[in-house]
C-alpha cells in the first residue's frame, strides 16, 4: 500500500464500537484474567497490557503506523525526542564506550552526547558530515554507535546516508539516524540500510505544535547484526534483570523490546496516551502536509538567494546548494520539507530582521502548521561557544525558518518587508 494508505489504517482494527477513530485509552493500569494471565504476560509468554509505563493501546497503534511509515519492523514512542535519542544510545553502549556523532546536529543532541553522556561515561567523538571517509579513523573496539541526522538543523546539510552506513556495516556498528526534519514521507533511511531512526514527534508528526513526544524505530532484520556480535554482548548474554531474558534469542525485534523492558521500564519516559492519539491524527495528513511546507520552502528559499542582503541560502532543493545531489538521491522526489536557513553580515543584522517579521512566530520549535523563525545561536545553540558554532554550522548572522502551511506570497511579502525595513 503507498504510504498516505498505511497512515490512515495501519496498526488499528476496530474495536468492539466499531469506531472509526482510534479510543484513547487514559489508563495507567489493566485487569488481568487470573494469576496465570499476569505470570505469562511478564514472562513474554502472551503479549499484552501489563502497565502504561510498558504499553498502551492507543500508544501501540501510534508505534505501529509509525514503523511501517518508516519500513521498520518495531518501534517504541517515549516521552520526548531527546528521550528517542537517549534511548538509542544507552541501548548500545556503557560506561567506557563510545559514540561517532556528525557535527552537524541539533543543539540539545550535541549537549547530551558530548556533555551529558559523558558524565555516563560514554565518549562522543565527531564528524563532519560532509566528510563521511573520516569516520573510519574514530571507530575502536568500544565503539557502538554511529549517530547523524538525515537533514540537518539548523545547518540543513543532507547526509550521504549509503556512505555513511558503508563504513558503519564495515565494523558492524549500529546506525542511528535522526529523521525529525525529513520525515518518512520524504526520506526511508532503512531504505538505504540504517539500523535505527529517531525522531521528535512533536515537530512534523503532530504538524500543530500540540504535544511532546518521540519515537524510535528499529529496522526489519536488525537480529542478524546483533546476534553474537562482541560489540553488543548485552543482546546474546541473560539479563539477570529480566530473569535472564536473551533478547536475541527471542522471535521479537530485540532492539525495541530492550528499550521496552529495560529502559522504558527503569527511566519512565514514557509518552501519555493523550499524545499518543494526538501523534495518530497528525500522521493521518502526514503526506499532505509535507508536501506544502516543501513547496513553501523552495519558493522561500529562491527569494531569499536573489535578496542582496543575504550571504548565503542553505537550503538543498536549490540546484545551487551544494546539498542538492544527495537531496535528490534520498527525498522523495527532490522534496526537501520545511526547514531552511539563511544568512546575513552580523548578529545585529540577524537581529532586525527576526524583531521585524509579523506573519513568522519567534518560536523554538519546528514543524509547526504556523511559519516560525529562530535565531539558533542565541537561543537553541547558545551553550555553544564561537568554534563549536561555526563548526556545527550555526554562524552568528544565521537564521533559521520553518515554513508553514500559509501563502507562500504572504510569507515571501513579510520576509521581504523585514529584510528591508
Amino acid at each position: 500500500m503507498d504510504l498516505q494508505t498505511l497512515a490512515l489504517h495501519t496498526g488499528y482494527e476496530k474495536d468492539s464500537q466499531g469506531t472509526m477513530v482510534v479510543p484513547i485509552y487514559q489508563t495507567t493500569a489493566y485487569e488481568f484474567r487470573d494469576v496465570e494471565h499476569a505470570a505469562n504476560l511478564f514472562a513474554l509468554k502472551e503479549l499484552g497490557n501489563i502497565y502504561t509505563r510498558l504499553n498502551n493501546p492507543t500508544t501501540d497503534v501510534f508505534e505501529k503506523r509509525f514503523a511501517e511509515l518508516e519500513g521498520g519492523e518495531a518501534a517504541i514512542a517515549t516521552s520526548s525526542g531527546m528521550s528517542a535519542i537517549f534511548f538509542a544510545i544507552a541501548n548500545s553502549a556503557e560506561a567506557g564506550d563510545n559514540i561517532i556523532c556528525a557535527k552537524q546536529l541539533y543543539g540539545g543532541t550535541l549537549t547530551q552526547t558530548a556533555h551529558t553522556l559523558k558524565r555516563f561515561g560514554i565518549e562522543a567523538r565527531f564528524f563532519d558530515v560532509h566528510k563521511p571517509e573520516d569516520i573510519e579513523s574514530l571507530v575502536d573496539d568500544k565503539t557502538k554507535v554511529i549517530f547523524f541526522e538525515s537533514l540537518t538543523n539548523p545547518s540543513i546539510d543532507v547526509a550521504d546516508i549509503e556512505a555513511i552506513v558503508k563504513v558503519a556495516n564495515r565494523y558492524n556498528i549500529l546506525t542511528v539516524v535522526d529523521n525529525t526534519v525529513a520525515t518518512p514521507v520524504l526520506c526511508r533511511p532503512m531504505e538505504f540500510g540504517v539500523d535505527i531512526t529517531v525522531h521528535s514527534a512533536s515537530k512534523y508528526t503532530t504538524g500543530q505544535g500540540l504535544a511532546i513526544g518521540g519515537i524510535l524505530v528499529e529496522r526489519k532484520g536488525l537480529k542478524d547484526k546483533l546476534l553474537n556480535n562482541p560489540r553488543y554482548v548485552h543482546f546474546n548474554e541473560p539479563d539477570e534483570s529480566y530473569h535472564g531474558l536473551v533478547y536475541t534469542d527471542l522471535d521479537l525485534p530485540p532492539f525495541t523490546l530492550r528499550a521496552r523492558l529495560s529502559l522504558l521500564r527503569d527511566f519512565g519516559c514514557v509518552v501519555s496516551p493523550f499524545n499518543s492519539w494526538l501523534f495518530i491524527q497528525g500522521i493521518e495528513t502526514f503526506a499532505l502536509r509535507m508536501k506544502e511546507h516543501s513547496k513553501n520552502a523552495l519558493a522561500l528559499a529562491e527569494f531569499l538567494e536573489s535578496h542582496p542582503k543575504v550571504k548565503k541560502v542553505n537550503y538543498p532543493g536549490l540546484k545551487s546548494n551544494a546539498n542538492y545531489k544527495n537531496a535528490q538521491k534520498y527525498f522523495e522526489n527532490g522534496a526537501c520539507s520545511g526547514l531552511l536557513s539563511f544568512e546575513v553580515d552580523t548578529l545585529e543584522e540577524a537581529t532586525k530582521i527576526v524583531n521585524a517579521t509579523k506573519l513568522y512566530s519567534l518560536v523554538v520549535n519546528i514543524g509547526d502548521s504556523k511559519s516560525i523563525i529562530t535565531h539558533p545561536a542565541s537561543t537553541t545553540h547558545q551553550q555553544l561557544n564561537e568554534e563549536e558554532l561555526k563548526a556545527c554550522g550555526v554562524p552568528s548572522g544565521l537564521i533559521r525558518i520553518s515554513c508553514g502551511l500559509e501563502s507562500s506570497k504572504d510569507l515571501i511579502a513579510d520576509m521581504k518587508q523585514a529584510l528591508e525595513a
